[in-house]
């Protein structure tokens, strides 16, 4: 029997290795961005056509190779940044593996321009799916400069494989905006189809924060700079009234390197504790400085995962690090052990009696400063907690057996739902919409209550508008029409590029929701109309807040874009719980919530309306 093991031709080899660092045009943006960086580039120019589909430019001013570098550096595991065993245990430089050039010149066309200082003419590169093709001198400044052409051109399937335009781009952008912020010493452009996206000049982290993100970032930026022996942490943290739902704009870097690490991330969550609302996440980018023999990044191809010797310290540092800013800051509250707690104490006691004291109000001669429980305004004050029982005790029996009447022919609807199959029988009677007999009644703003023959209907007037809405608007998405308000001015709306390309993507479907706009410039949009469900919204606010809350049920639920779309717009455009109704406005809420085809839940799974049986009312009072 022959032998069956054999090497693979070098041009499948780099075509498999290629499957991992290559995945899409952000993993061959990456690569080169951080080649350049490697190289001591003081300038990096980032161009792209087609989201990186067509055409991945990188241009430097770095070191520049000589002519054989320049072949070598095509080659499998060639790399000019280790030497011995040894230098794998103190990585400084991003690459180190030597895969990249030679994975991305599998699967595309490469031409490479490169020219160090010394040398008078520089070196040309072709190559073709691993194959050189041309090598000839040339004329090219100082550094280098790398095309990738059509990437994928012979892997048709991973190609096919790729997502819209305004998706790789987002993608681009993210990978860009990690380089940048961990260099801010060095400048940085991107243009994608010949328009500018970004010009970054070369500064301060706070200023390289603001130029990525938004101007509005001034505001909430929070320094941290903690050192011990071991470690030294720096960077910003975002105050915790400019959290998001999302957690997109979160950025650790060790070394100067991008990582993900959920650990540190719960360590900095955790210094928030008590900040946050509900659901949300801080704005931080924070550095951590330590001995590179202390980690280990020879991890996952990407080399965005570490290994750390002392995890624990580390966490202990990051969440002290915050602590210490937020209280330096007055955004927490924070130790003075040089100060009189005693003293202290009294200080605020004092403060605290003349407080109330000013509040007071004058009160008549001879009246004692102890009000009686039965003084005329505690009496008005359950007056009022009663106004809503006195309304029912006005109508007559008279009237009650006519709601009876109403009600004799209950109408039985069964409503399924993904969150609880098998869903009991709701009972609802038509005297539920006779208002005019049994008006409801609003409760702490926040639940519509209405008597039906069986019970309590108890309705959370939040939860109610938001399944009205999502059936309305995945109808418009359905029908691909909608009404629109126009406005008589015009407003614009600068996004940063993340947000704009994602506008980009669901421009069709916003636009069958009755959002009317047009491109205005870079990053840019105008906005002319908005659903006619919304006129009098703030539109700079809903658009916002749709692309925030649109950002996070991506993150978080694997649904089509249709209905994520709908549920965002009915979650962030919804009636909020606290906001009095008239007795109208809950009629038609209770109207249009039983004219859905599931009333019972929000489009999450959270329950809409509740029956409070008269048999369970009964067992309060052991009847």
């Amino acid at each position: 029997m022959s032998d069956i093991i054999r090497l693979l031709p070098e041009s499948l080899a780099n075509q498999i290795a290629a499957g991992e660092v290559v995945q899409r045009p952000a993993s061959a943006v990456k690569e080169l961005l951080e080649n350049s960086v490697d190289a001591g580039a003081t300038s990096i120019q980032l161009i792209v056509k087609e989201a990186g589909k067509q055409l991945i430019r990188v241009i430097d001013n770095g070191a520049g190779m000589s002519e054989t570098d320049a072949r070598m550096s095509f080659e499998r595991h060639a790399t000019s940044k280790l030497r011995t065993p040894d230098d794998l245990f103190r990585i400084q430089t991003k690459g180190f593996r030597g895969e990249a050039l030679a994975s991305i010149a599998a699967v595309a066309q490469v031409e490479l321009k490169t020219k160090r200082k010394e040398s008078e003419l520089g070196t040309f590169i072709c190559i073709e799916g691993s194959e050189i093709k041309k090598q000839e001198p040339c004329v090219t400044p100082q550094g280098s400069t790398v095309s990738v052409k059509n990437l994928f051109f012979n892997v048709p399937a991973r190609r096919n494989f790729l997502k819209s335009n305004p998706v790789e781009m987002r993608h681009i952008i993210d990978e860009f905006q990690r380089v940048a912020l961990a260099h801010p010493g060095i400048a940085f452009s991107l243009h994608q189809n010949d328009l500018p996206v970004y010009q970054l000049e070369e500064g301060k982290l706070s200023s390289r924060i603001i130029g990525l993100f938004n101007k509005n970032y001034r505001e909430q930026l929070v320094p941290v700079d903690e050192s011990t022996d071991q470690i030294k942490i720096h960077g910003y943290i975002g105050k915790p009234e400019f959290s998001k739902k999302t957690r997109g704009e979160q950025f650790f870097f060790i070394n100067n390197r991008y990582i993900k690490n959920n650990y540190l991330n719960h360590a900095l969550t955790s210094a928030f504790e008590g900040l946050l609302s509900a659901d949300t996440h801080p704005f931080y980018v924070l550095f951590i400085d330590m001995d590179p023999s202390k980690i280990d990044i020879n991890v996952h191809p990407t080399k965005t995962e570490v290994k750390f010797e002392d995890e624990r310290m580390i966490y202990g540092v990051v969440k002290s690090a915050i602590r210490q800013a937020l209280g330096a800051h007055n955004i927490a509250p924070s130790l003075d052990f040089n100060y009189d707690v005693n003293f202290e104490a009294i200080t605020r006691s004092k403060l605290n009696f003349d407080e109330i004291s000013q509040a007071k109000r004058p009160m008549p001669a001879g009246s004692s400063s102890f009000s009686s429980p039965l003084s005329k305004n505690n009496a008005k004050n359950w007056e009022r907690l009663y106004e809503d029982a006195n309304l029912e005790a006005q109508y007559s029996f008279e009237d009650v057996k006519k709601e009876g009447a109403a009600g004799a022919e209950p109408i039985v609807k069964t409503f399924a739902s993904d969150a609880t199959p098998e869903e009991p029988t709701q009972e609802i009677q038509a005297a539920t919409l006779e208002a005019e007999i049994n008006p409801p009644f609003q409760l702490h703003k926040k639940y519509i209550c209405k008597q039906v023959k069986s019970g309590l209907l108890i309705i959370n007037q939040e939860h109610a508008h938001e399944r009205i809405l999502f059936e309305r608007f995945t109808h418009h998405l359905e029908k691909g029409q909608a009404a629109s308000q126009q406005f008589l001015f015009p407003q614009q709306l600068n996004l940063n590029p993340s947000d704009y390309q994602l506008v980009m993507e669901m421009e069709e479907e916003m636009k069958a929701l009755g959002f009317v706009f047009s491109i205005f410039g870079q990053n840019t949009l105008v906005i002319n109309g908005m659903p006619a469900e919304l006129s009098g919204s703030n539109e700079k606010e809903v658009l916002e807040g749709l692309i925030e809350q649109f950002k996070v049920y991506k993150s978080e639920l694997t649904i089509n874009r249709k209905e994520n779309l709908a549920r965002s717009m009915a979650k962030r455009t919804g009636l909020k719980n606290g906001k009095m109704l008239s007795n109208e406005e809950m009629v038609s809420l209770i109207d249009q919530l039983f004219a859905c085809t599931q009333p019972n839940y929000t489009p999450g799974g959270q329950a809409t309306m509740y029956i409070l049986g008269l048999d369970r009312l009964a067992s309060f009072f052991n009847e």
